[in-house]
């Protein structure tokens, strides 16, 4: 899978030239993303959405076909794809059940709570023929493009030494309504398992997607048990091409950048928030282009290969644990308001402080 950039050619439509139908399961704080991107796209239009709430339902009701089980709006037929929005915990049922309905799949992350439930998503995607594509939708940040547009060509002799990410929030400041979030039975853990696996796709995608493999794991948890940071060394398979990943969520504002070395010497940064002050609003062109790259990923001639990221990515966040698990003596605890020296921005580049007046 490879990232869209700029406007992605000509506009999606399916063979009898209507816009490619969307339906979107789960109308949490993510949706309004999707649902504008849509909206923006002239290749897609919004014809279903679903969620057990009769409140987020409402405002669409009259509008577009309104349903309260997934397997419902999935019988209803009609639809050119599906994005999986619902809490983490229910991934796997929804994107199953529209496999086998034969209807893609755009997923948040993470596909799935663990990767055995990742595996026998990806074997029904390989036996139906239809894609399941994971959301990272930093990957069509325009720094991150920017970026990778000055990496030198693969099998130049400047390589790729080592890529930093940073992933750094308060969580509490992010999540809106959708609480789940902080109940690691539905969101399958803490930072690792939410922003772990975007930053991993980040450092995937510098390194040209080759497999990766953690190599060291600091994990540290709140009173409660819930892991609020980590920083985890990844390694390629060849020994060429390391990478680093910072998650924090209880971090005073918000950093997201990435950081490359070369092995020349030269360093290229991004920082993904750059010129969007307003909070979330890089996301709204990144929404777009998991629009694009979906509707070009449905006319793969192998399709069942759109999700070999979001398995790499869940795998990371299980080896992660497991390292984590092995590392002798209890995991070390954390206090809700414990400075962070550790994460501190080391570039010229102060972290944002989130406007609470915008949070959801």
């Amino acid at each position: 899978m490879t990232p869209a950039g700029g406007d992605g050619g000509a506009a999606p439509h399916t063979e009898d030239g209507r816009p490619l139908r969307l339906g979107i399961a789960g109308l949490g704080v993510i949706s309004r993303f999707y649902l504008a991107a849509a909206e923006r796209l002239p290749g897609w239009e919004v014809a279903a959405v679903c969620d057990l709430r009769e409140e987020a339902l409402a405002p669409h009701r009259g509008r577009v076909a309104c349903h309260t089980d997934h397997r419902v709006l999935l019988a209803a037929g009609g639809l050119d794809a599906l994005v999986v929005a619902v809490p983490n915990h229910a991934h796997a049922e929804v994107c199953a059940d529209a496999l086998r309905a034969g209807v893609p799949v755009c997923v948040e992350k993470p596909l799935a709570l663990d990767p055995a439930d990742g595996r026998r998503l990806a074997a029904l995607s390989r036996e139906h023929g239809v894609p399941l594509f994971t959301a990272f939708h930093r990957r069509y940040n325009d720094r991150v493009l920017d970026l990778l547009d000055r990496l030198p060509p693969p099998g130049g002799q400047v390589r790729v030494e080592s890529v930093r990410v940073r992933y750094l929030e308060r969580i509490e400041e992010h999540i809106g309504a959708d609480t789940w979030y902080l109940d690691p039975a539905r969101c399958g853990g803490g930072c690792v398992a939410d922003n772990g696996p975007n930053a991993f796709d980040l450092v995937r995608l510098v390194l040209g997607e080759r497999p990766s493999e953690v190599v060291a794991a600091e994990v540290v948890r709140d009173a409660s048990g819930t892991d609020r940071q980590a920083v985890v060394e990844l390694a390629g398979p060849d020994g060429r091409g390391r990478g680093r990943v910072e998650l924090d969520w209880s971090y005073p504002g918000e950093v997201k950048d990435v950081l490359v070395r070369l092995d020349d010497g030269t360093e290229l940064y991004a920082d993904m928030l750059d010129g969007r002050p307003g909070f979330k609003e890089s996301l709204w062109h990144e929404y777009e282009g998991v629009l694009r790259d979906l509707a070009r990923l449905r006319s793969l001639p192998d399709p069942s290969r759109a999700v070999e990221g979001g398995l790499a990515a869940l795998e990371l966040v299980a080896a992660v644990y497991a390292a984590e698990a092995a590392a002798p003596g209890p995991p070390r605890p954390r206090t809700p308001h414990e400075p962070n020296e550790p994460h501190r921005p080391r570039e010229p580049h102060e972290p944002r402080a989130v406007r609470r007046s915008e949070s959801r």
